[in-house]
């Protein structure tokens, strides 16, 4: 039963990005003559609806708390923990506003995938590339500076469950750098819903968005290593939490 579940979801989604590939292109095109702003709103509500009906498919009850701390507008740096491939789903489901990703380059390989991360207005990341990383993280800062908002993932990879793992504190040179305030994420259980098990399984998921922390306030010296630790903690606090319930 949860290999056909399985299938069955792994079909709507391949079907859904075929579908709504031309839609978000037509979109993008429109943005670059001149209706920036309506489109980019037009191009997150695809997505967001997108992601709404890929989680109702797996069947997984879904907990959120803190959505109210979340700024609808103004720059904003997303920090999150990240398990499973199924974060990026939630994130966009539910932040309610338009918002970027900063991917590894890896993820530019896979059809329709690197289309829609690069029309949600995402940037790929070759962290081996000094160069082309500070480009990538640059790109970001300006973003961030124009009133957008990105997500990054400052564990670097997918702990695939293995808990919390440490933090790159370079990652948060994002939010340093542009002034952003940055809002912690706390995912908890998106890895048993398929990568635990590689079937889709209906089980409980919890996100929890945390006030947002002002840049400006952390001391000088430090600054990025100060945030990382703060973020760290206040995620892992959280993910402790939600695994006690």
């Amino acid at each position: 039963m949860l290999l056909l579940i399985t299938i069955a979801d792994f079909f709507i989604v391949g079907l859904a990005m075929l579908v709504l590939a031309p839609l978000g292109i037509g979109i993008f095109l429109l943005s670059c003559l001149g209706l920036k702003k309506p489109m980019t709103l037009g191009i997150y509500k695809i997505a967001q609806i997108w992601s709404l009906l890929l989680i109702a498919c797996t069947g997984c009850t879904l907990t959120v708390r803190g959505r109210e701390h979340i700024p609808r507008h103004g720059g904003l740096c997303f920090v999150s923990n990240h398990g499973s491939i199924f974060d990026i789903l939630l994130i966009l489901a539910l932040v309610g506003r338009p918002v970027g990703f900063i991917a590894k380059k890896e993820l530019a390989l896979i059809p329709f995938l690197n289309l829609w991360i690069f029309l949600l207005g995402g940037l790929f990341i070759d962290r081996k590339n000094i160069r082309q990383a500070i480009g990538t993280i640059n790109k970001g800062i300006r973003r961030i500076k124009a009133g957008g908002a990105v997500v990054i993932f400052p564990e670097g990879t997918r702990n695939r469950g293995q808990g919390l793992l440490p933090f790159r504190s370079g990652s948060f040179k994002l939010a340093t750098q542009s002034g952003a305030p940055v809002l912690p994420i706390a995912i908890s259980g998106s890895y048993d819903i398929f990568e635990k098990t590689y079937r889709i399984r209906a089980v409980p998921v919890q996100v929890t968005f945390m006030p947002p922390i002002r840049t400006a306030d952390l001391p000088p010296e430090d600054r990025r290593q100060h945030l990382s630790d703060q973020v760290y903690r206040l995620i892992s606090q959280a993910l402790e939490a939600a695994q006690s319930v």
